[in-house]
């Protein structure tokens, strides 16, 4: 076993940021690492900081929740305000929201205590999360909410659309969206997904954000599957052509 003292570095958006081994790491409107000037977001939102040789993640705010994953997307975890954890996987990929906009940052770790197996089954057809079962428009709708995202890519922030918007780039009505967005909230909520169904006095209110943030880290959608909203433009492109040459 290495005796080496394990370093950790945050990345967001191409800059990297280091934990002190001795210190902590604010992250925040005015944390060590500054996010940008969003009112909505804390001033200072997360810490991070090794106790007893392990890396802890601490949620100092008051309102916000945040989702992790390892970098396969096989565990998830959702910190909720005055909570923390250890990071404990060599890479650990971080999602918050604040107001409309979204951000991921990745945790690498040295001398990481576990490493994930990335021994994962891809299958074709419907989407898979767990035990539930998503239809190919169910799935196109988490796409779409998660574009922005998806398109900056690279540890960045992106901004999750008004679900009138999403309705008007797929070509649905609002009611449709709506009824779509019910339907992937209650089967993920089943399946144990805090966050997206009002439940007690814990009102779901951005389930919108919290689903895009689960998608992400369970790799529900992924950069890859823009190529469908990409064919769905290049479709009405070719429809509208086709209706001014007629």
């Amino acid at each position: 076993m290495s005796t080496e003292r394990s370093s950790a570095v945050v990345d967001f958006s191409g800059e990297e940021f280091p934990v002190p081994p001795d210190g902590k790491l604010t992250i925040g409107r005015d944390g060590d690492l500054a996010i940008d000037d969003n009112p909505y977001l804390h001033r200072r939102f997360l810490e991070l900081a090794f106790h007893n040789e392990m890396l802890w993640l601490s949620n100092v705010g008051t309102s916000t929740a945040v989702t992790l994953s390892d970098s396969d997307g096989l565990l998830q975890s959702w910190l909720s305000p005055g909570a923390r954890l250890p990071i404990v996987f060599p890479k650990t990929l971080i999602w918050f929201t604040a107001g409309p906009t979204t951000y991921e940052l990745e945790v690498a770790l040295s001398q990481a205590p576990f490493v994930p197996s990335s021994d994962v089954d891809p299958s074709g057809g419907d989407t898979t999360s767990g035990r539930v079962t998503f239809t190919p428009e169910q799935r196109l709708m988490v796409i779409a909410l998660a574009e922005d995202i998806l398109r900056h890519g690279n540890r960045r922030s992106g901004a999750i659309p008004a679900s009138a918007a999403v309705a008007e780039r797929l070509g649905w009505t609002t009611t449709k969206l709506n009824r779509k967005l019910d339907n992937v909230c209650e089967k993920l909520s089943r399946l144990g997904v805090r966050g997206l169904v009002t439940q007690g006095d814990q009102a779901a209110n951005n389930r919108r954000a919290r689903l895009v943030e689960y998608a992400l880290a369970s790799r529900l959608v992924t950069s890859a599957d823009l190529q469908w909203l990409d064919a769905l433009d290049a479709e009405r492109a070719l429809r509208s052509a086709q209706e001014s040459a007629g």
